[in-house]
């Protein structure tokens, strides 16, 4: 499977990976859509997140499987920032998560939106790994 295709299928929080102004790496967790050839996150204008890749919009990515056969996607990227005050990222990534099994954390989110974040990924690498081959038989 190609690495778009291995995105789009998963739904395992993409690991952002960032450098903070103290020059050490911090990873955040966050809920992922692939648009085209872009990676889209959101997040809120308080967050860490938005605060360092304002600073250094250079960032590493990884999105895995936690059970046998590991797999996954990982990555550079240059993140862009744009706001999101109508929600229509951070819709598509609760309808993609969370749907309607958590009306509450829907509405919640939502009412945020005025101050939400779309987190662009512009990859410059892409490559995906699978232990499959070599975990059969294990």
């Amino acid at each position: 499977m190609d690495a778009l295709t291995f995105l789009k299928e998963q739904y395992s929080p993409l690991r952002l990976a960032v450098i903070d102004s103290d020059g050490f790496p911090i990873v955040c967790s966050l809920w992922y859509i692939v648009d085209g050839e872009q990676i889209l996150c959101a997040s809120h204008a308080s967050a860490k997140i938005i605060r360092v890749l304002k600073n250094n919009p250079h960032c590493a990515f990884d999105v895995s499987v936690n059970n046998l056969p590991y797999c996954g996607v990982r990555g550079k990227a240059i993140a862009t920032l744009a706001k999101d005050s109508n929600g229509l990222v951070l819709t598509k990534l609760i309808d993609r998560y969370v749907g309607d099994s958590q009306p509450s954390l829907k509405k919640w989110l939502l009412s945020r939106s005025a101050d939400e974040y779309v987190i662009k990924l512009e990859t410059k690498t892409l490559s995906s790994w699978d232990y499959g081959d070599r975990m059969q038989g294990s």
